[in-house]
């Protein structure tokens, strides 16, 4: 098991929880490591950084402090923004680094503030469906899990132990994407294939992007003035990575991504749904090996395949000049747009009363016209719509952009995977550290 630190660490950070206390919350990435420092009294940031280009000739990190501290605690560190560029040849070099740009504002992983790390980590499998203290049994769990999860798992991990090493008596937790989606039920989650198959060999849909419909869904019910429990939403992630959820009663009943981030919706760069004899096809007609497929259909398709561009502004303007690469443009759109309109009406059938329809992420939060044409014309069908000024509204906030008459609210609703993720992170360890384990 890993080390948890003496019963006198303990005891400290149950009092250093009891007046809140900080998350630093890090998200590894197979190539870049985010962090931000959460301040759990008022979820505000403290700091917040980037490590990017890990591995690479030149790798950069990007390191902000937001708020102006105090000296009481040692911190001398002043709202402001330090980038600097060196080789970082691994993961474990760049969170050393993240690890001293911290120290050097006083807020250092030995602060007596900090009481946890939370990590993101993409597949939990059918194991972890909650946040989860990490211990060693937990790390090779984690591992068992890479063939689910070959590009994220194997950073996620990384992330984890270089951390335990800089902190061993530092409570560490794992908040898993795939965890907000275990509440599905079997018939849901259950591909139609041979059911010996797939339990041997984890064939299941397991969704992704839970930590931000956790958020969104409860977000959305606060908008509309009711408690989760009592709300039924639609949450629509919408970024270079996409995918719906239909959320009844504060639990996800289901969700468009499954066994991989591939199923469900147009991506940026990833083809959704489609024929599965279209791999077999591939290889057959085209001579296609498995590596080549699977590039194919999680770089090479989605937005970027049909028109060559995977930004939706770029799609957009190139739209609005027209022409032949404005056509291209539009039927790209055009097949994206047609995708999401299928899923609002697939779950609003399963979850038989909708409340709202929630917008999120990079595309979601800051295109009116992709909010616009998602629900156009389902006003008379499912009392879904969207007021024009407020849907144009040009806000950071959440906010609801459906007419007072709408039988059906649709709102935007920025999403916080890592103030979820550090929420997730702090409720575990204070309500462990109260009970003395």
């Amino acid at each position: 098991m890993a080390e948890q630190g003496s019963d006198a660490d303990a005891d400290a950070r149950a009092g250093q929880a009891g007046r809140a206390g900080r998350v630093l919350v890090l998200n590894s990435g197979s190539s870049s490591v985010k962090y931000q420092l959460i301040d759990m009294a008022d979820g505000s940031r403290r700091a917040a950084g980037l490590v990017e280009r890990i591995g690479e000739r030149t790798s950069r990190l990007v390191h902000t402090v937001h708020t102006v501290h105090g000296g009481a605690d040692g911190e001398s560190a002043r709202p402001g923004r330090r980038e600097t560029e060196q080789r970082f040849p691994g993961h474990g070099a760049a969170l050393k680094a993240v690890a001293a740009e911290l120290a050097a504002d006083g807020m250092g992983l030995d602060s007596p503030r900090l009481v946890a790390i939370g990590h993101r980590v993409v597949h939990g499998g059918t194991r972890f469906t909650d946040p989860t203290l990490i211990d060693d049994e937990v790390l090779a769990e984690i591992e068992r899990l890479v063939p689910l999860a070959p590009l994220h798992n194997p950073a996620n991990l990384t992330g984890i132990r270089t951390a335990l090493d800089l902190n061993p008596g530092l409570p560490q937790v794992a908040v898993f994407d795939t965890a907000f989606h275990a509440t599905m039920p079997e018939h849901a989650w259950r591909y139609a294939v041979d059911t010996a198959t797939a339990d041997r060999y984890g064939l299941r849909r397991y969704g992704f992007h839970g930590t931000s419909h956790a958020f969104v869904s409860r977000r959305t019910a606060g908008l509309l003035g009711r408690e989760p429990g009592e709300t039924n939403v639609i949450v629509l992630h919408l970024g270079n990575g996409a995918s719906a959820s239909a959320v009844a009663g504060g639990r996800c009943v289901e969700t468009s991504m499954g066994l991989t981030p591939l199923e469900g919706l147009v991506m940026g760069t990833r083809s959704g749904d489609l024929d599965p004899a279209v791999v077999f096809h591939l290889a057959r007609v085209a001579g296609m090996d498995t590596e080549e497929i699977d590039t194919l259909l999680n770089t090479r398709s989605g937005l970027a395949g049909l028109c060559g561009d995977n930004d939706m502004r770029e799609i957009r303007r190139r739209i609005t000049a027209g022409g032949p690469d404005g056509e291209r443009a539009r039927l790209a759109f055009d097949i994206y747009i047609h995708r999401l309109r299928k899923y609002i009406g697939a779950y609003t059938a399963v979850l038989g009363r909708v409340d709202a329809i929630a917008f999120t992420a990079g595309v979601g939060e800051n295109d009116p016209e992709v909010r616009r044409a998602a629900v156009a014309g389902l006003e008379q069908t499912l009392g879904v719509a969207v007021d024009t000024e407020r849907n144009a509204e040009s806000a950071t906030r959440a906010r609801l952009i459906s007419p007072e008459y709408a039988r059906v609210a649709v709102a935007v609703v920025p999403t916080d995977e890592e103030l979820e993720i550090a929420a997730q992170t702090y409720q575990l360890v204070t309500r462990q550290s109260s009970s003395g384990r």
